[in-house]
């Protein structure tokens, strides 16, 4: 068989097993708006620490969504992600900012510094920048992406069991500067969280800085 046939067979299988179901995942979430992604706000009981999710990933239109902030870095993803976020955080934030004088600060899931040059941007901070400048100026809340650092250089958890993915995110994370964050409340923010590993790592280390953590997920794969 000739080299050129093989190649334009497999470049043709590339663009139908990837390309061509991105491009329609593209346009699917193009078209849709914030009355098309419901929020559907669930806690979960996770490694014994409670996590929040705020979509169903069970919904088509959710898993579209995901897929393209976090795969295609979409920005009209994001700015649906941070309506959805903002709609939540106003139910969840009427009464606390009321009674605590805590400060609230919203802090993106990081990723390690070889990974964000992989990828060339960290879905969560699109969402946050597409949060209204009073979720980001301190406001009502404020962004703290350099809150917490990624330190380990962690292997993939898709394809790893439960025991294996808490291991691989022991000590992943560290608080660089912590009397920043001291007597705050944090909102961690990450995309999908399956069984909570990475949630419960950062959290640890948040807390240890004497934060008190929220963690929240977009949603639950």
């Amino acid at each position: 068989m000739p080299h050129w046939y093989t190649h334009m067979r497999n470049t043709i299988a590339t663009f139908f097993d990837v390309i061509a179901p991105r491009r329609a995942r593209t346009i699917r979430t193009q078209k849709r708006a914030q009355a098309d992604i419901p929020l559907t706000p669930a806690v979960h009981r996770l490694l014994g620490m409670d996590i929040t999710t705020i979509m169903d990933y069970r919904d088509t239109a959710v898993q579209d969504l995901i897929r393209s902030l976090k795969y295609d870095g979409s920005r009209h993803a994001a700015r649906l992600c941070a309506q959805v976020l903002v709609d939540f955080l106003m139910e969840e934030l009427s009464e606390e900012k009321a009674y605590s004088p805590r400060r609230i600060l919203l802090v993106p899931m990081p990723l390690h510094a070889s990974r964000l040059r992989e990828r060339g941007f960290n879905q969560i901070d699109i969402v946050l920048d597409h949060l209204p400048i009073e979720w980001r100026n301190g406001s009502t809340a404020a962004i703290a992406p350099h809150a917490l650092i990624r330190i380990k250089q962690t292997r993939s958890q898709a394809h790893l069991s439960r025991a294996d993915r808490i291991k691989n995110m022991q000590d992943a994370f560290t608080v660089p500067a912590p009397d920043t964050i001291r007597d705050t409340h944090i909102y961690l923010l990450d995309d999908v969280t399956t069984t909570g590993a990475t949630l419960k790592s950062a959290a640890h280390a948040l807390r240890a800085a004497g934060a008190k953590v929220t963690p929240l997920a977009l949603a639950r794969a």
